[in-house]
Parts: structure tokens; sequence; C-alpha cells
């Protein structure tokens, strides 16, 4: 594995080619350092020492009609998360306040189902409109399933500057995680989205039992689609779907892997460790910033994130800053805590 040949590469916006990519999965754990500080190269070239935060609100959960494998909000999901229709407007409102507060400057406004409705359209258009009235220099991104055209048009109009619309796993793997659509839908989707002014953001899921060349061949169709953002979720197994106990195989140094193939294939684009990483990450989390250029702040759709608050902490700590802030600020320092058990005390050792 060269990797000078793929930094260098890299700094002239060429993405490194599969077999490269799958030399970055299979390599040693004790590669995976070197191949971070490679991949790190790539991201301080064109994204500087900047984090972009975003903001999920979830303006409808559960009641999915597609049967997806891996989602809580499938059909058939019995995974115990809170189900209800539309959120109204000023808990949109509200969330979407604490979101920015906590320093989001992209906020994501989701809603599940396998697209919307001509009503469904021009109700997000509307939040879409009001949320930029009054914070225009905050990016709005839209997830609301498949779109035509029009509908694509028309959240553009209203303000929206990228939609989502993950890929989640190659064509060939895709069977075996949905049968309700299909890869080509997806893909098709992307092009609505380019076609209308709307950037496309679309990326995987990682640990649902593809083969790496499966993962390095979505990475791969992604930069060929020309999409801007490449969210890398590590699977969630939740309880009660058919994933469940599933992605064992996602240890942090394998994830590190993962992200640093996606920036090499994608070296001039918005990579985001998304969904998973506190848990497949762990400690590892602050390295993982020297990879990706953008994370989500809170909570996801139907599952927890780090706290806000703790997230910040993390990248200033790494020496990096959020989009909108000036400068990096390493947090105040704490008051020393003071041992008051062990030898000397009742109570057990701190071990």
């Amino acid at each position: 594995m060269n990797l000078a040949e793929m930094v260098q590469a890299g700094l002239n916006r060429r993405s490194a080619d599969p077999e490269q990519a799958l030399e970055i999965l299979r390599s040693p754990d004790e590669m995976t350092m070197p191949i971070v500080a490679a991949a790190g190269r790539l991201r301080r070239r064109f994204f500087g020492n900047r984090v972009r935060l975003n903001y999920l609100v979830n303006l409808k959960s559960g009641l999915c009609p597609e049967d997806c494998s891996y989602c809580s909000q499938r059909l058939g999901s019995r995974a115990d998360i809170m189900t209800y229709s539309w959120a109204d407007p000023k808990t949109v409102d509200e969330a979407v306040e604490a979101g920015i507060a906590g320093g989001a400057r992209r906020v994501c406004l989701v809603a599940s189902g396998h697209g919307p409705s001509r009503r469904d359209v021009d109700r997000v258009s509307a939040l879409v409109a009001d949320l930029k009235s009054r914070h225009p220099g905050v990016e709005v991104c839209v997830c609301l399933g498949f779109v035509d055209d029009e509908k694509a048009a028309t959240l553009h109009r209203a303000g929206a500057d990228a939609y989502n619309h993950n890929a989640n796993t190659s064509r060939s793997h895709y069977g075996a995680i949905c049968s309700t659509h299909s890869y080509q839908d997806r893909m098709d989707t992307v092009e609505v989205l380019k076609r209308n002014g709307l950037s496309p953001c679309s990326g995987v899921i990682a640990g649902m039992g593809e083969t790496d060349e499966e993962l390095v061949d979505v990475i791969w169709d992604l930069r060929r689609h020309q999409v801007d953002s490449v969210p890398v979720n590590f699977l969630l197994p939740f309880e009660g779907t058919p994933l469940q106990g599933q992605g064992r195989e996602l240890t942090p140094q394998r994830c590190l892997r993962i992200l640093s193939m996606v920036r090499f294939i994608h070296p001039d684009a918005e990579v985001r460790a998304a969904a998973g990483r506190e848990m497949h990450l762990r400690t590892m989390q602050p390295l993982a910033l020297e990879v990706v250029n953008s994370i989500f702040l809170g909570d996801y759709l139907t599952s927890e994130g780090a706290a806000g608050t703790k997230d910040l902490d993390m990248i200033r700590d790494a020496g990096f800053v959020p989009e909108g802030q000036a400068e990096a600020s390493l947090a105040e320092p704490t008051e020393v805590p003071i041992r008051h058990r062990g030898i000397g005390s009742r109570l057990p050792a701190n071990a």
C-alpha cells in the first residue's frame, strides 16, 4: 500500500482506485494510525480544522411502509421507539432553535415514509422557508424519501439547500437489506436532486453483512454520482429489527479504516461520522475528526447520541473548530477531584 501516492492523488482531487481502497480496509490494526494520518492530510487540505455540526429534527417517527432491515422505523419493526405523525410547527421550531443554539450550522428535517405527498411537501416547504427567514446563514437539509422533479424543485424554491437520500449499501447487497424498493430507485432520486438544485447528500451504513468489495463499490458509485456529502453510519443493531445483534466486526480500528477509505475516494467532499459513532468508535472518536469534517450534534432519529456539550469539548480539545466559530478555545478547566475512596477510606477503590 503506497499511502504517499494515494495522498498525492487526493490532493489533486483524484480518488483512490478500488484496489487501493480494499487495501485500506484489509490492513492490519497496526496500520490504522498511519492510514488515519494520511487521510488527515486530505481532510486538512480541503477543510482545514473546521467541523460542520449537523442537527437532526425528526418530523415524523415510525409508521414507515418500507422494509429496510436495519431500520427501527421499518414495516413490522418491534423496536421500542417513539412513533408519531407530523410534529406541530411550534415543537419543530423549539427543536431547531435548540440545535442552532448548540452550534449546528446545518439542520436536517427528516420524516419517515416512502416519500412525501404534495401536501407533505407544502408542509415541509413552509418549515424550510420559516427557518431560512430566521436563520439565513444556516443550511437546511431535507430527508423525506423518494421525490420527483416537481417536489424537489418546490423544496429548493422554499430555500432547502440539500437533500439526504442514502444509498445505504451496494447494488449487489441491496436485495438482502430491502425488498420494497431498489438500489436503482435510490440512485435515480440522487439524480433528481441534482437536476433541481439540491445538494445531494448520500451515504452508507457499514456493518450490515456486506463484503469489503461491496462497501468499496457503493462508496465509489457515490463518487460517480458526484454527491457533495457522504454520511457514514455504523449499524445500530436495534432489538426488534432483522439485523439485531449484527455489526460485531465494527471495532474502533475497523471504523477508522472505513472512514479513511471514504476520505480517499472522496478527498474533497464532506465526509460525516454519523449514527453509531458513539457505539462503535467509542474512545477513538477524537481520531475520527482527523478524517471526517462533519458530525451530528446531539441525538439521532430514534437513538440517543452524545450530549452536545461533550461533543463540543471533544472538538475543541482535539484542536478543531466548529463551523461558525472564529477560533478554537479550550473548555474551562474543572476543579481537581479529591480522592475519598480506596486506601484510607471505607469505600472500594476506583478500579
